[in-house]
């Protein structure tokens, strides 16, 4: 039996036969495809006779001592790691070591996953240690987060370490810095990020906390090599943001630390504990001082050698709609990854005037067009809110700004649809939403409930009444989210 988190075989629920939701629903599974961490891992790595040398696309990998990983020199392999793509890594690592390379290394290890995920492997355990829907950290965490860091301690020089970092890793991954507990921890990120705060402020508040975040994950391990496996869920692909960089180390920027403390949104109990936890972390770490120049390859202070390998990116989701988009007949509009943060109000804003100009070029042309894009969208949550995620947000917002702000007809032919690689989203089983004509045709029988959806951040009831989810259950990947307008010339 398979397992949805190792190889990416779930597919949206789309309601209706409409040729354009088939597309969605192709161009969607080419996504997850093209971003399955076991088949990145086992198409992008090889192990090179006659000494089992490790290549990267073809190249041996070597680090910051150009000396290539060789695993005939090996002894131990020790594998740990956590995210919401964590689980194919590991089955597609195995899958490369082989049988004989597993006994003959005594690969062992643990990887934190979310549930779900959790199939037998040989020799790495898949532990669960959040459910469903919790991207926060747990107590199962911090128990599988300290076994971990045993394994690494007990490692000898001539041992070799692989740390496999996804998107969720943050969560999956934790040991708190004490005197702060679990509870409080958990409370202030949900908080921040109901807040809309930036993901990079948000981990760094992370990092403070931590005592495996920032490079703690890394300094613990006393092998000679550290091998980093990443899929990146970060736009601008940054080692120290994607799961808190376990195995970055970084400063703390004192921007992000001052965004927080004098917005005015965030509770004044919240800011003084990141104040205190600012103030306690800054005695043993240069917090306020512009950020270091950070390379991917470095050595730990007990003389490890850590390399990262980035395996999969936003962009080449980007690329398999794209390539998908245009497999099924569709001109591209345009295709783009974002890498700077914006609100879901604003994007879906922008994504309705990209759809009403590629509406109103459809005239002219005899064509369909597709416009795919990256990008991660925030969305700022008032104390009494409904049920939503930044993708549902974002359509239904491309669905305000056309209906009831431009009070147009939605165009026929044309559709708007904004889903996370990861397929799931907070409280809610959607990975994100989509509005045809049909869908909005639903939605403006009743224009107040669109406007109280965005201003009460209640999408997810919204589009779920009327047929817009897209639920392809969690895809074992994660790469941020992909935005998606389809037009195409109707008889009209």
């Amino acid at each position: 039996m398979k397992n949805e988190c190792v190889s990416s075989t779930g597919f949206p629920t789309l309601n209706g036969i409409h040729q354009q939701r088939e597309h969605l629903q192709s161009i969607v599974s080419a996504i997850t495809s093209a971003t399955d961490p076991y088949r990145l891992l086992t198409e992008r790595l090889t192990l090179e006779s006659p000494n089992d040398v490790l290549t990267f696309d073809g190249h041996p990998v070597s680090g910051v001592s150009n000396q290539a990983v060789e695993l005939k020199q090996t002894g131990r392999v020790c594998v740990v790691g956590g995210g919401k793509a964590a689980a194919g890594f590991a089955a597609g690592l195995e899958h490369l070591l082989g049988k004989e390379r597993l006994q003959k290394h005594r690969v062992h290890g643990l990887v934190s996953v979310p549930e779900g995920c959790a199939v037998q492997l040989d020799h790495v355990e898949l532990r669960e240690t959040r459910a469903r829907g919790n991207n926060l950290p747990t107590e199962a965490v911090i128990r599988a987060t300290h076994e971990m860091l045993k394994q690494l301690r007990s490692l000898e020089q001539d041992d070799l370490a692989f740390v496999l970092v996804t998107g969720g890793a943050s969560a999956l991954l934790e040991s708190p810095r004490a005197p702060f507990s679990l509870q409080a921890l958990a409370a202030l990120t949900k908080n921040l990020s109901n807040a809309g705060v930036e993901i990079e402020t948000l981990n760094a508040i992370r990092c403070m906390a931590s005592n495996v975040k920032a490079g703690g994950l890394a300094n613990s391990c006393t092998a000679g090599r550290l091998i980093v496996l990443v899929l990146s869920d970060v736009l601008d692909n940054s080692l120290k943001v994607i799961g808190s960089g376990p195995c970055a180390p970084h400063t703390i920027k004192r921007s992000a630390i001052e965004q927080v403390l004098f917005d005015p949104n965030i509770p004044q109990y919240d800011r003084r504990i990141i104040s205190e936890v600012a103030r306690e972390y800054s005695k043993e770490h240069d917090v306020f001082s512009p950020s270091k120049k950070f390379s991917s390859n470095w050595v730990t202070p007990r003389g490890c050698r850590v390399t990262h390998l980035m395996l999969g990116t936003n962009a080449l989701a980007v690329e398999a709609a794209t390539a998908a988009s245009s497999a099924l007949g569709y001109k591209i509009f345009s295709t783009t990854t974002s890498t700077d943060s914006q609100t879901a109000n604003r994007v879906g804003s922008r994504l309705a005037a990209s759809l009403i100009t590629m509406s109103s070029l459809d005239a002219t042309r005899n064509y369909p067009q597709a416009l795919l894009e990256g990008g991660e969208a925030t969305v700022r949550v008032p104390s009494k809110h409904g049920v939503g995620g930044r993708n549902q947000h974002t359509v239904v917002a491309a669905a305000h700004d056309i209906l009831i702000h431009q009070k147009r007809t939605w165009p026929t032919g044309t559709l708007i649809a904004s889903f996370g690689t990861d397929g799931e989203y907070g409280p809610t089983s959607a990975a994100g939403g989509f509005i045809d004509s049909d869908i909005a045709e639903s939605l403006g029988t009743n224009p107040n409930s669109i406007a109280d959806a965005i201003y009460g951040c209640n999408s997810y009831e919204l589009l779920k009444s009327a047929g817009g989810l897209i639920e392809t259950g969690p895809t074992g990947t994660n790469v941020a989210d992909i935005r998606i307008v389809l037009t195409q010339p109707t008889s009209d």
